[in-house]
């Protein structure tokens, strides 16, 4: 037993973890990396700035996703629930591709959700509960405006040479914000729910 705790207390200090460790950032954010891509500085740049104007927006529209999946009620309720579960994950997958083309382009992707709140340009929810009309207005309005700035990035980047971040753009969140607004905004329709309204 003796001999046990010896060697216990003989163990290298390599095998324990050293923790806590602060160190000097390796890449300030708002800087470029090299990256051999046949791009240069000033267009990635360009571009970096902007997919990290969507990313910020493509975060707080997910989040807003995930916060009407658990606030949702109603008539509605598992349709919608299930609907915006689904919305998330596609919104998640997106903030991925776009934070990868972010960092192939040299930039640092923003991350941490005050950052977020700082360069999003969608509107902060209350925490509370909204009925589901509201809900469902307030997410079309963020696909509006992740849209119409979608559109001015494509741009942008194809008058630049950025043919990456121009079919990400138009490839990957366009047509899927495009399609998520078509699904979202059919439930706003007026229609009757037994009657059709109609005669005969």
């Amino acid at each position: 037993m003796a001999k046990a705790k010896n060697q216990a207390k003989k163990a290298p200090a390599k095998a324990s973890p050293l923790a806590p460790q602060r160190g000097h950032e390796i890449q300030p954010y708002g800087t470029l990396a090299r990256a051999p891509i046949g791009l240069g500085a000033n267009v990635r740049a360009a571009s970096v700035e902007s997919l990290n104007q969507l990313l910020a927006d493509t975060c707080t529209l997910r989040d807003l996703y995930k916060k009407h999946h658990w606030q949702v009620s109603g008539a509605t309720f598992y349709q919608l629930h299930l609907l915006y579960d689904k919305h998330y994950t596609e919104q998640a997958g997106l903030v991925d591709e776009i934070a990868e083309r972010i960092q192939t382009l040299g930039g640092i992707p923003v991350a941490m959700a005050p950052d977020i709140a700082e360069l999003t340009q969608i509107p902060r929810p209350p925490r509370g509960r909204e009925d589901v009309p509201t809900q469902i207005s307030r997410l079309l309005e963020a696909h509006e405006r992740l849209l119409l700035t979608c559109r001015a990035v494509a741009k942008e980047a194809s008058e630049s040479g950025d043919d990456g971040t121009n079919d990400l753009v138009v490839s990957s969140l366009i047509r899927t914000n495009e399609l998520q607004t078509w699904f979202v905004s059919e439930h706003l329709v007026d229609t009757p729910l037994v009657h059709s309204g109609g005669h005969g």
